[in-house]
């Protein structure tokens, strides 16, 4: 199996939506994804996430199947902090990428949220809850992970799954799929808009290792000459 995880599009947040460019952005993204096609099509129940499966979804004559629990609304409620310039996610907090390299949250692992800074929030229940939504979804596509990142396959198949959704809900869920501490993996890595991640579930005497082949591709914008800065910030 192998599985595509597309961040949205040039996204509006308020109200939820896509910028002109995210619509060219979705577009790109179906020239990508038809050449060898998809078959399911997963989106999250935000608006941006869904406009951008819409054009995929539509050439390929799929439904789209919504998948709640990949919503930023829960991450954004549930794994940001608050600081004195606003709310922010822990991940682009300044304070906070500092701790998550500190020698006391690498030997937390992956309960780095025990930490004492972290005590005014219940960050565990939302790592839990992104742990245990995302191990159902892909034990009903016959993947069971047995933790650590090693899935049991059930149902091997050769499918190809499509999931649109978010930067901050992503950088969660992908750790947690792979078997890796979030903090680590959060401020190490990142994903553009429409940018296409690829991972192999390659069965291997009964069990997966989960591999990423590619990591927030952004070759179907410049194929369409989509240029512009990545995530509006960096120019290359």
């Amino acid at each position: 199996m192998l599985f595509f995880y597309i961040r949205h599009g040039d996204p509006i947040y308020n109200p939820d939506s896509l910028t002109q460019l995210g619509h060219k952005q979705a577009e790109a993204v179906v020239k990508r994804l038809a050449l060898y096609g998809i078959d399911e099509i997963y989106a999250s129940t935000s608006n941006r996430a869904i406009l951008t499966a819409t054009p995929t979804a539509n050439y390929l004559n799929k439904e789209i199947k919504l998948a709640d629990f990949a919503s930023e609304v829960h991450t954004w409620a549930n794994l940001t902090i608050k600081m004195p310039q606003g709310t922010q996610w822990l991940f682009q907090t300044p304070k906070v990428k500092e701790l998550f390299h500190s020698k006391e949250i690498i030997e937390l692992g992956f309960q780095w949220y025990k930490h004492p800074y972290f005590k005014d929030y219940d960050y565990e229940s939302e790592m839990n809850r992104i742990r245990k939504e995302s191990d159902n979804f892909f034990a009903q596509l016959g993947y069971v992970h047995l933790g650590n990142g090693k899935y049991k396959v059930e149902n091997k198949n050769d499918k190809r799954i499509a999931l649109f959704a978010h930067q901050g809900f992503g950088v969660a869920f992908l750790p947690t799929l792979l078997g890796l501490p979030y903090p680590h993996f959060a401020t190490h890595y990142d994903m553009c808009h429409s940018g296409i991640t690829v991972i192999e579930f390659k069965e291997e005497a009964g069990y997966a290792y989960p591999k990423i082949l590619t990591l927030s591709n952004d070759s179907h914008l410049f194929k369409e000459n989509i240029l512009g800065k990545y995530n509006h910030e960096i120019e290359f």
